[in-house]
């Protein structure tokens, strides 16, 4: 079904003409609505009891009265328990009344009482909301209030409710009492036990003292709560008492005890339904009714039942049972109970801004307080066990009242006044009344951020008053072992001592070890995290077995260490508390470690037992890598222990202990030495274990020690004296002898030097030392020193250690070779042995002679050498001495051995002789010393003999071995002389002898490696020759440096660069070129050069007049190619030849060959500049040539160049000039030296600092008045604007100084009367003056010109703002095409169109760029009207489902319905007429058209008066929805609909596209009136525009007000005096119109120096005052600061675009106006900041405007 309704029409013409009715509530469905908010238990009574207290209440009574049963007859006995029953069971409620003695109500409490949602504005009070006194609805249908002298009443008609209020009579006065008539009947009597409990937690914050419950006329239960403070503790200096964010600081900490007396009757504790029921029936159904008390623990028990506890729920039930039935007999029995528990409460100083205290208020009614508190509460450790009980019938009857009460399982409560439902993760609840709560007051609340971040701060403050709370309960648990340690006269604490001090310090962790929170996990995250983060010390401080410490210094303890008793180590009951948990999951609390261990150990001594333990704890945790060997090497340096088992107190001090003694290799009754550990201490531990940490004691140590402590030493007694004590040797040497095949070579030798020279040795003549003892088999003579007692000792061993099996040498000498002996018991035979007889002798017996006896023999002089007849000499001497008896060593001339008959080397006793030291051959350094003095005593026979042998026997007898290079002797002939040499001072190539080095004898030079000599000498020698003697001749050179061709590969890099640089070359003297000369043996003249600044060739080089050239044969010429010589020289070497020598170059050069060599350097200057020594040299030399002309006598009409001399000369670059500027040079030519007219030597001279002329001109410019006809300025401007754009088209980037676009935002053309210019040079005393018809003052875009300007002189001024470098040629070229017609420039080759075309292409693309962004605009506004109408279709279908109830609470999920959506919405869109004044309203004073506003503000409240419609805007006036409806009366109202934000955004578009530009050159339009609709007594004036077309500025055209024509301020003057500012104020407006996407050519500029119109829109075409822009911004925006321009000037173009919708300045011109600065404010500010930072804006200082008025600077009154 389709409707052809314009649904917008009907509800603009509703709203227009409907009829007002108001929207009313349902109170009674509102009351309903909050009261389902407050479902909890007592709700009423809670919120009663909190007014109360925020009366400052100290006393409360509760009366419940109770209606009798109508079926069950009261009991007419006396039993006053039987009534009491009867009543509980039977009757039921009929009111409840609450009296308080606090502040009766005054006025505004009568007020807000009757108001719903106005909470208490007071922040000291708790409550907020103003719905808790509404909680009362909930049993009772009429509550009543009496407070003071006035009561107040209830009731209600129908769904509304009201009251009636009486002044009491008769000046009675009342406490404030609630009277609450039960709304039904047959509620039964509330459970007093719950109530009870309720009552008891209501006191544990709230100021109330004194609490009573009543029954009818039954006192049931009294409470009274006294508080007592506890000494005070400080807070900690490092504990951080600002909260996170820096809201809350904590200012102190106070302790206080609170007593809560309870008393009440029995019948508070009684269950009837116990009394009947049995156990097994307890267990299997939970109680229903009023006095019925589930248990979670019979809940729990159900899920996992059990025969064990089936029977304890029996037993359970019994109990339970028997204690009911005691009760029932009286119910009336007063039962007395007290409780203390601990308040730790903090006062918390509040440091909010005012920004976020102005956000809280408003979201909840009242400014956050100053000051508020956090307090904590927890009882004592005592009742909590006892409450914590797992005993179902509690002895104690403080837990019937109290148990829900005191918080256990970390189910502590927070308290707003009252308990809530948010557990605190703690067994301690927390009070904060100052923390903001749901509005059911059953949890925090954490939605709203700025409530969040109050709430979520008291949470921290919570956290940081635990960690405080925390502090001083460890210092009291302290304190108390300090006392029993004291009182006991200790001074140590004991196991008994921590033991006593447990239980409390469990509690106290269990009391505060966090755990999770609910309903809200993050209350307990927060707290917990302010608890650990407010100290910089996480450690805190907890119960260790050495006291309370802190955390970071007690240790788990995993295992039993009795050696280190003493470390504070965690008591096990601790261990496995939350707290602790978290310490030792952070780190904090960690294992015994061995740095603790050692500094245990450091501080006491060990006994044995402890030493046992201890030893075989760090042996083990070594042996399994938990201990590293070094840290446990550490711990045995500073254990020590007292080994007192032997009553002798020895210390055992383990970091000296470095061994164990192995009974394997040493026998235990044997003495060690003090560093082995005694056995004892080691016998149960496994070698493998010990060899960790200690040695094996070795024998070598065992010996070295037994040896050194020989002769009572070392606590060793006489018996224990290995060189004393027989018995003791004979018991160590066994020892050693078993263990002798297993040692090593070392501790073989060892021993034997420890024990071969002390007497260690039993012998049948006493103790001796092994040398001097004899094996038992040795018999030859009876008085000798045989071994005895030794049996099991090895012959190995005492071989080893020296003892004989031989005789000793002496002896033989002695007995055997001495005839004259008396002592000698041999035959006589035998007396006489000649050296034969005994070197045999001596070789039979080699393996038994002892070193000492060989040692003797080899220097015993006991052989005779051979005579030149082979017979024995008389003289004797070493062995050593001789050689073998060789025929090749007799020729040597040398001493050897006299052996009769054949000598042979590989028999017995020639093996024996060459052990002695026999000479087989002469020794290399023999030899050489053999031939050295041969030659040195003319034995030349000699000399050739052992030369000979040297090289017959050079690897045979090991020569070859041995270094030459040490060998200094001279002993080798030299070629062609009778000299010899040292090997190193000898060569064998013959060549080298060219530089005077000795050359080997040609006959041995095969043989040179054999005797180390070299093929050539080292170079760096021959190097040094060479320098130190050149060659003196062309022969002497070329076998000299043919010499160094051969050996190219050995010269280095340094020796290259010396011999480049040295003087080595000898040449010819010119005396043209050369200074210095020598005369030669040949007469020549000759001198040395460098092989650098040689040249290879034969002088027929362009260059070989300014250089030399040498040839001395190819081979030659590789060497000096080498050491630097070239074939050509380079252009390095050419410009440093020029810089060094330019006269000599000049002269012998002349100027065209020197201009060439110029023009060489010139075209590598590019890689030559780099060279920075070059540049400077060159910059100081006079090397550059210039000219100057000299004029002639030549006439007029000559040609220029016929009739001037040009002058060469020398000059240095700043002596010269470059001539750019040929018009300023042809005036100073005369006294100028002018560089070449070249482009590449200009560019050389401008790099070595020569200034261009025009650079040193200085002009002194005259300018005459300014032209009254600037015509033909603005034709020159337009011509240069164009023309500009072919000039630089040409052009690189870095040679333009200014491009087009600059010129044409910037340039600006004056005409003037005259132009004249005084001229001079800088740095040149001349002047010359002269007119000119153009100029460019100090650079800046300003032109100025006569009437009969020259091109050329234009051209002159202009290319330096264009170029930077500008050239003659240049300005000819700017000038031919400013003169020349673009058919012209077309037919010489210019593409004009194609340049002169990207102007307009750049403006297509600004076009481009804009239409899309419009496209872009365009696309979002039809998505957002396609999401308009789904939401509006899915909001009517929620209308037609659901119906809407008037009042609905702001917090129900349905609670703003469609209407109320749509109104709120108008709302919001509705004209500024009808909205509070804001930020536009603002910057409407600012901008100067406040007044229009105020007008409108005033139109709009008379509306708010008279009607409620909202008037459409008269220019936007909707149409009819139907065609007959236009002329039909008012309908009724309908619901308001909401204007579709894409609806709005198009109007916004299409205003700013129906834009135009205005075309013609004036405008003419009268002053109108037009009255505004919205108000009778406003007149909207338009004042009229007269106003001409006078030029453009950026392409925007400029009027002027004819009226300031008449005064007489002319078109040209104004440009003229404007031209700049005009310029800036252009840029500024297209700034503006770039953030709206509009076209430029639509604004325009005028200026009218009377009137108060700001802008106006003439038939869509935008007109701006210059002249405000001139007194507002101008001066700001030539420094750059354009950001209030911007700002100012968008605004103002928004509200004449408002005019494109809306005609008149009525409400709906502002709505518009409003709407297109909201929508576009995002581009205005991009805008601004991109002028703002733009700072390639020239900024010109413009001479004042002579004819600008100063009256109205500073006077804005209207836009138009």
């Amino acid at each position: 079904m389709t409707s052809n309704i314009d649904y917008e029409a009907l509800r603009a013409q509703t709203l227009g003409k409907g009829n007002d009715e108001a929207v009313t509530v349902n109170t009674r469905a509102l009351i309903d609505k909050v009261l389902a908010r407050y479902s909890g238990e007592w709700t009423t009574l809670r919120e009663l009891l909190q007014n109360a207290a925020d009366a400052s209440s100290k006393q409360v009574k509760i009366s419940l009265e109770s209606l009798p049963s109508s079926t069950v007859p009261v009991p007419q006995s006396g039993d006053v328990s039987a009534r009491l029953r009867h009543v509980l069971l039977y009757h039921t409620m009929k009111s409840t009344r609450v009296e308080n003695d606090g502040d009766i109500f005054q006025a505004n409490d009568w007020a807000r009482l009757k108001k719903i949602a106005e909470g208490n504005p007071d922040e000291t009070k708790i409550g907020a909301f103003g719905v808790g006194f509404y909680s009362v609805f909930s049993d009772c249908e009429e509550p009543f209030v009496s407070s003071g002298r006035e009561a107040l009443a209830f009731y209600w008609k129908g769904d509304a409710l009201f009251t009636k209020s009486l002044r009491l009579p008769n000046g009675q006065v009342s406490n404030t009492t609630f009277m609450l008539p039960n709304r039904n009947q047959d509620t039964p009597i509330p459970n007093l036990l719950s109530l009870s409990r309720f009552l008891a937690s209501s006191l544990t914050f709230i100021g109330l003292e004194c609490v009573e419950l009543w029954l009818d006329d039954w006192k049931i239960m009294t409470l009274n709560k006294k508080n007592a403070p506890l000494p005070n503790f400080q807070i900690p200096k490092e504990v951080n008492r600002k909260t996170k964010d820096g809201f809350m600081q904590v200012a102190g900490v106070t302790r206080e005890v609170a007593q809560l007396d309870a008393h009440w009757l029995k019948v508070v504790e009684w269950n009837p339904k116990a009394i009947s029921q049995t156990a097994a029936e307890c267990n299997a159904s939970v109680v229903k009714g009023a006095y019925s008390t589930p248990s979670l623990r019979s809940f729990f028990n159900r899920l996992a039942p059990s025969t064990s506890n089936s029977a304890t729920i029996e037993r359970l039930a019994k109990e339970e049972h028997d204690a009911q039935l005691q009760i029932s007999e009286d119910l009336t029995g007063l039962v007395d109970a007290t409780l203390f528990v601990y308040v730790n409460r903090a006062t918390i100083r509040t440091l909010v801004n005012q920004s976020f205290s102005t956000e809280l208020e408003r979201a909840t009614k009242k400014p956050p307080p100053k000051t508020t508190t956090v307090s904590l509460l927890s009882a004592s450790c005592d009742e909590t066990s006892a409450l914590a009980s797992s005993s179902a019938i509690r002895t104690s009857r403080v837990s019937k009242i109290f148990d829900s009460f005191v918080p256990v399982n970390g189910k502590g409560r927070i308290f707003i006044g009252f308990t809530t439902n948010q557990t605190t993760g703690l067994n301690v609840h927390i009070s904060t009344p100052s923390v903001i709560p749901t509005v059911e007051r059953e949890s925090i609340d954490l939605n709203n951020s700025f409530v969040r971040s109050w709430n979520v701060e008291l949470l921290r403050a919570a956290g940081i008053i635990a960690r405080i709370s925390w502090g001083f309960e460890m210092a009291n648990v302290q304190g108390k072992l300090s006392e029993r340690v004291n009182s006991e006269g200790r001074k140590k604490i004991v196991k008994e001592d921590i033991a006593a001090a447990l239980p409390q310090t469990v509690f106290l962790h269990n009391a505060y070890s966090f755990s999770e929170t609910t309903p809200s996990s993050e209350v307990g995250i927060l707290m917990e995290e302010a608890f650990w983060t407010c100290n910089p010390k996480v450690a805190i401080a907890t119960l260790s077995t050495r006291g309370v410490l802190p955390a970071s210094q007690i240790r788990t303890e995993h295992e039993a260490l009795s050696f280190v008793e003493d470390i504070p180590s965690l008591p096990p009951d601790l261990a496995k508390v939350g707290l602790i948990k978290k310490l030792i999951d952070y780190g904090v609390i960690t294992d015994i470690t061995v740095s603790d261990i050692k500094s245990e150990l450091e501080n006491k001594i060990l006994n044995v037992a402890q030493l046992r333990h201890f030893l075989k704890w760090l042996l083990e945790k070594t042996h399994i890598h938990e201990i590293d060997t070094a840290m446990a090497r550490s711990l045995l340096s500073v254990a020590v222990a007292n080994d007192d088992e032997d009553m002798n107190g020895k210390l055992v001090i383990l970091g000296d202990m470095r061994c164990f003694l192995n009974p394997i290799r040493i026998p235990t009754e044997i003495p060690v030495p003090p560093y082995v550990l005694p056995f004892k201490f080691t016998k149960d531990i496994s070698r493998a274990v010990l060899e960790i940490l200690f040695e094996d004691l070795q024998l070598v140590p065992w010996l070295r020690w037994l040896v050194e402590n020989a002769g009572a030493r070392g606590g060793l007694s006489s018996e224990q004296d290995i060189t004393q004590s027989a018995s003791f040797a004979s018991t160590v040497l066994p020892v050693i002898s078993k263990q002798w095949d297993g040692l090593g070579q070392s501790s073989k030798a060892a021993i034997i030097e420890l024990l071969s020279s002390r007497t260690i040795m039993p012998t049948k003549l006493g103790m001796k030392r092994p040398a001097e003892s004899y094996f038992h088999t040795v018999k030859l003579f009876d008085d000798l020193p045989v071994v005895v007692g030794l049996h099991s000792v090895k012959d190995k061993l005492l071989t080893a250690l020296g003892v004989r099996k031989t005789i000793e040498i002496g002896i033989v000498f002695e007995r055997l070779m001495d005839t004259s002996s008396a002592k000698t018991q041999i035959p006589n035979s035998m007396v006489k042995w000649s050296h034969v007889d005994l070197i045999k002798y001596l070789a039979s017996v080699r393996l038994d002679i002892p070193p000492e006896d060989i040692n003797r023999l080899r220097s015993a002089k006991i052989c005779p050498a051979e005579t030149e007849t082979l017979q024995p000499s008389r003289e004797r001497y070493l062995v050593s001495d001789l050689y073998q008896p060789e025929q090749s060593i007799r020729r040597l001339k040398q001493r050897t051995l006299q052996w009769p008959g054949v000598y042979r080397p590989e028999s017995a006793e020639g093996r024996f002789l060459t052990f002695l030291g026999l000479r087989t051959h002469p020794s290399y350094q023999d030899l050489i010393n053999i031939m050295s003095n041969a030659a040195s005593n003319g034995d030349l026979n000699l000399r050739d003999q052992a030369l000979r042998y040297f090289i017959d026997h050079h690897q045979t007898k090991g020569y070859a071995q041995f270094d030459h290079a040490n060998v200094t002797l001279s002993y080798l002939p030299i070629q062609g002389s009778q000299k010899v040499a040292a090997p190193k001072d000898v060569f064998v190539t013959e060549r080298a002898s060219i530089l005077g080095f000795d050359i080997l004898r040609r006959d041995l030079q095969v043989h040179a490696l054999k005797f180390g000599v070299r093929q050539d000498p080292p170079m760096a020698i021959c190097v040094n020759r060479i320098l130190n003697s050149p060659p003196q001749t062309k022969r002497e050179a070329r076998e000299m440096f043919a010499y160094f061709a051969g050996r190219l590969s050995e010269l280095n890099k340094q020796d290259t660069e010396t011999l480049s640089a040295a003087n080595i070359v000898p040449i010819l003297f010119d005396e043209a070129s050369h200074q210095g000369l020598k005369n030669t043996e040949s007469g020549e003249k000759i001198v040395h050069t460098p092989p650098c600044l040689c040249f290879l060739g034969h002088g027929d080089s362009k260059y070989a007049d300014i250089f030399d050239y040498v040839d001395f044969g190819s081979e030659a010429n590789s060497f000096l190619l080498r050491v630097g010589s070239k074939h050509e020289p380079s252009i390095t070497e050419l410009a440093r030849r020029l810089t060094h020598e330019p006269a000599r170059l000049f002269s012998v050069l002349g100027d065209a060959r020197y201009i060439e060599l110029l023009r060489s350097i010139a075209d590598s200057w590019s890689s030559l500049k780099r060279d920075r020594s070059l540049v400077k040299d060159m910059r100081a030399s006079k090397c550059l040539l210039a000219y100057k002309e000299i004029g002639s006598n030549s006439t007029q009409e000559e040609d220029e160049d016929e009739s001037a001399l040009k002058s060469w000369q020398l000059a240095t670059a700043n002596e010269v000039i470059i001539v750019d500027d040929i018009m300023t040079y042809n005036l100073f030519k005369e006294a100028l030296l002018a560089t070449p007219m070249e482009e590449t030597l200009e560019a050389l001279y401008h790099s070595l600092g020569a200034p261009e002329v025009g650079t040193l001109l200085e002009e002194r410019q005259n300018i005459g008045k300014p032209h009254h006809d600037q015509s033909p300025a603005l034709k020159l401007q337009r011509l240069l604007h164009e023309r500009t754009r072919l000039f630089l088209h040409d052009y690189k980037p870095e040679a333009i100084k200014h491009n087009n676009n600059w010129i044409q935002k910037n340039l600006s053309v004056q005409c003037v009367q005259s132009i004249s210019m005084t001229l001079s040079l800088r740095g040149y005393d001349l002047r010359r003056r002269q007119s000119r018809r153009a100029v460019v003052l100090n650079d800046q875009p300003l032109l100025y010109v006569t009437a009969d300007f020259d091109m050329l002189e234009v051209s002159q001024a202009m290319a330096p703002l264009l170029i930077q470098r500008v050239k003659p040629q240049s300005i000819f070229m700017l000038e031919m095409m400013l003169e020349s017609s673009l058919n012209k420039l077309r037919s010489r080759g210019y593409n004009v169109q194609r340049i002169l075309n990207e102007k307009a292409r750049e403006a297509r693309v600004a076009e481009e760029t804009r239409k899309r962004q419009l496209a872009e605009e365009q696309q979002q506004i039809q998505e957002r009207e396609t999401a308009w109408k789904q939401a509006q279709a899915e909001n009517a279908a929620r209308t037609n489902e659901q119906r809407q109830m008037p009042g609905l609470f702001p917090g129900s999920p349905n609670g703003k319905s469609v209407e109320n959506t749509m109104q709120a919405s108008v709302a919001e869109e509705e004209p500024p007429s009808s909205r509070p004044r804001g930020f536009l309203s603002g910057l409407g004073k600012q901008f100067g058209f406040d007044n229009v506003k105020r007008s409108l503000a005033q139109n709009s409240q008379t509306t708010r008066n008279t009607t409620r419609a909202i008037e459409p805007a008269s220019g936007d006036v909707p149409p009819p929805y139907s065609q007959e409806d236009s002329q039909i009366a008012p309908a009724v109202p309908q619901p308001e609909t909401v204007t579709a934000p894409h609806h709005v955004q198009q109007n916004l578009m299409n205003a700013i596209q129906a834009s135009r530009p205005h075309n013609s050159n004036s405008i003419r339009s009268p002053t109108s009136y037009h009255s505004v609709k919205e108000t009778d007594t406003y007149c909207d004036a338009r004042p009229g525009h007269n106003i001409t077309y006078i030029g453009e500025s950026l392409g925007m055209r400029i009027f002027l007000s004819n009226d300031v024509v008449v005064k007489g301020l002319m078109a040209e003057k104004f440009m003229a005096a404007n031209a700049s500012a005009l310029k800036l104020f252009a840029s500024i407006l297209t700034g503006c119109a770039d953030s709206y996407s509009l076209k430029h050519q639509t604004i325009h500029i005028y200026y009218d120096d009377a009137g108060s119109t700001i802008a106006f829109n003439a038939n869509k075409a935008l007109f701006f005052n210059y002249r405000y822009f001139d007194n507002l911004h101008l001066a700001a925006v030539q420094q750059g600061v354009k950001a209030e321009a911007i700002v100012y000037w968008s605004v103002v173009m928004a509200h004449e675009l408002a005019h494109n919708l809306v005609s008149d300045h009525s409400s709906g011109h502002s709505y518009w106006t409003e709407t297109l600065i909201i929508q576009y404010f995002s581009k205005i500010a991009v805008r601004t900041a991109q002028m703002s930072t733009d700072t390639n804006g020239l900024k010109p200082s413009l001479p004042p405007d002579p004819l600008r008025p100063n009256a109205s600077a500073g006077r804005l009154l209207d836009i138009d």
